[in-house]
């Protein structure tokens, strides 16, 4: 028998804005500690005899996500790609249809990556005791054992004592403050956690027969997808015929078989910035900085700097958060509000809430320096042995400075080697290509100048990562 970890990637993190971003989302940031909050989930299970993990994540994050588990020396059973998301129990699904023709009685531990549990014993503990039950064939949901009334989270009442666990008696959403006190004093609730452990073969017989149109599409997603080394690309049209839905909603509701393990550890989904200060090592004056930041008369705060100098002077309950595009600041107790700005960014068709001012791409990153009519000047990094596709641009020139490492340059049938301090011109319309033969990053001084400097003004030829559109 196989324990799989399937590990959900899903989720804008929009509260936790300007950090999170549509392509850059929480489970890619180290917002606890040193690693980012994929690879902790990635890890929380070393020690338990696991087969590797199965990861799944939008089309756009793919690159990222595969460096970072490579990074931490992880190789992934797979990555499957989704087109769009469709809530957690379609990417469940589509995991178990990936281990059912191999192993249907393997049992997967489902985590979503946006977790935070620091105490990894604890939380091995109730995932051993989760997979006995789900070897007899019950569906194990973890509940968290509260610490206090909280209102930001749905809870679990547990029934009759079942081995390890108890079965689940109802699943009830997120309660006002009086009725989550009455949880907590009862004894009776759980935090729902989110997390589940299961059978291949059984999540597909329930999802069959309380979800029939998800196993439907799903699988027929799965049919027609093909992969494409580590990833899993479903067929599109398939797999957004499929209706979105939760796990809890889908099945866990409705089945008989549901049952809740206590988790005894700390634990949050680090939803909003206040979740961070809560989980987060704090100074005498209970503040949580990281970053170049100076302080006076400051309490309990949550200051974040990303590159620039932070300074806060008798302020107390604040959240400061600097990015090199964007400052958040907000009290302290209405974390939950910032989906508000973020709407306002979406509403007004501005890209802060889609990208940072450096993007990621598999061969590199590059970042806006400065930007006018009818030109802009970007930072761009290419990884060592790493290629841009071959292009061409209808509305846009460039010039290229080396400032480190050294560039192969294809220029129509040019191809040509510059070193640092040594620059070249691409004419609007020629084909071109950046690559770097060297052992160390390439840096580059990008100037555009054209009548149009979006990223859609491409037109690819060749391309070593299989991107069909974008950059």
């Amino acid at each position: 028998m196989n324990i799989y970890p399937v590990i959900l990637t899903g989720g804008a993190g929009s509260r936790l804005w300007p950090a999170s971003r549509e392509h850059y989302p929480k489970p890619l940031l180290p917002l606890f500690g040193d690693r980012t909050l994929l690879q902790e989930t990635s890890l929380r299970l070393d020690g338990i005899p696991t087969a590797n993990p199965l990861y799944i994540c939008n089309e756009e994050h793919r690159f990222l996500l595969a460096e970072q588990v490579q990074s931490i020396g992880l190789k992934p059973e797979a990555i499957i790609l989704e087109p769009e998301g469709r809530n957690t129990a379609p990417a469940l699904t589509v995991a178990a249809l990936m281990l059912e023709k191999a192993d249907p009685e393997s049992v997967m531990v489902v985590m979503p990556a946006d977790h935070v549990i620091p105490d990894r014993e604890q939380f091995q503990t109730a995932v051993s005791r989760g997979v006995e039950l789900a070897m007899d064939g019950y569906l194990v949901t973890y509940g968290v054992v509260p610490a206090y009334p909280e209102t930001g989270y749905g809870y679990i009442r547990q029934g009759k004592s079942l081995g390890n666990g108890a079965v689940v008696d109802r699943f009830v959403e997120k309660p006002d403050q009086a009725t989550a006190k009455k949880y907590v004093d009862s004894g009776d609730y759980l935090w729902n956690s989110g997390i589940f452990t299961m059978r291949v073969d059984r999540w597909l017989e329930e999802v069959g027969q309380y979800a029939p149109e998800i196993l439907r599409t799903c699988r027929e997603a799965v049919r027609q997808g093909r992969r494409d080394q580590d990833f899993c690309r479903m067929q599109n049209q398939a797999f957004l015929e499929c209706p979105s839905d939760s796990i809890d909603y889908a099945v866990m509701e409705k089945t008989d078989g549901a049952v809740v393990v206590p988790l005894e550890a700390d634990w949050s989904d680090l939803g909003v910035w206040s979740a961070l200060w809560d989980v987060s090592s704090k100074d005498a004056e209970g503040n949580v900085t990281r970053g170049d930041v100076l302080m006076h008369d400051v309490h309990d705060s949550l200051l974040l700097s990303e590159g620039r100098c932070l300074a806060a002077v008798g302020v107390r309950d604040l959240i400061v958060v600097e990015t090199t595009d964007a400052v958040l600041v907000v009290d302290r107790k209405r974390s939950q509000d910032v989906k508000s700005i973020v709407q306002q960014l979406k509403e007004k068709e501005r890209e802060e809430h889609r990208v940072h001012s450096r993007v990621y791409r598999p061969w590199g990153d590059y970042e806006s320096i400065d930007s006018g009519t009818r030109y802009q000047v970007k930072r761009i990094t290419v990884k060592p042995g790493a290629s841009l596709s071959l292009q061409l641009h209808h509305h846009r020139a460039e010039h290229w400075i080396i400032v480190r490492g050294t560039a192969r340059v294809t220029r129509d049938e040019e191809v040509f080697t510059l070193t640092e301090n040594q620059s070249t011109y691409i004419p609007l319309g020629v084909k071109h290509r950046l690559e770097n033969p060297g052992t160390i990053p390439l840096e580059i001084i990008e100037v555009q100048s054209g009548s149009y400097l979006g990223e859609d003004d491409i037109v690819r030829f060749e391309d070593i990562y299989d991107r069909c559109e974008g950059n």
